[in-house]
């Protein structure tokens, strides 16, 4: 568990510190993703980087926008990186952010603390109230 859902709302980035490794964790529109918090390239603080979308072009003058806040924007050096896998723009097959598996689960299946109340069967007769101990 690293944060309640509301501390990172849609559009926001949080870096959390799990196993020894900094990650930084995005609220795409309710879907969390986690990525190292570490440019492939020379290491670069990924969560100072700018959350950028996608640009396209078939021809010179015709530009697509597409996946407004998806892509991260290394901040030494620009190079792009995918948040929903971790995969690089420029050669998504060699180059990647190590991405890390993020879930949303309720607090109650997270948090049983291990104290137990000890309980005893109650019953009511005649407006008396009987403890059985």
């Amino acid at each position: 568990m690293v944060a309640s859902v509301a501390e990172i709302p849609p559009g926001a980035r949080r870096v959390v510190e799990a196993a020894g490794k900094r990650i930084v964790v995005f609220n795409l529109d309710g879907d969390f993703f986690a990525l190292l918090d570490r440019c492939p390239h020379q290491g670069g603080p990924l969560s100072g980087g700018l959350q950028c979308g996608l640009t396209l072009s078939d021809v010179p003058g015709t530009y697509r926008f597409s996946r407004a806040g998806e892509f991260l924007r290394c901040p030494w050096h620009q190079w792009e990186f995918d948040i929903r896998t971790g995969k690089s723009w420029f050669d998504p097959r060699r180059v990647k952010v190590r991405p890390f598996p993020a879930h949303v689960e309720p607090g109650a299946a997270l948090v049983e603390g291990p104290h137990r109340a000890e309980t005893f069967p109650v019953s009511v007769e005649d407006s008396y109230v009987v403890v059985e101990a």
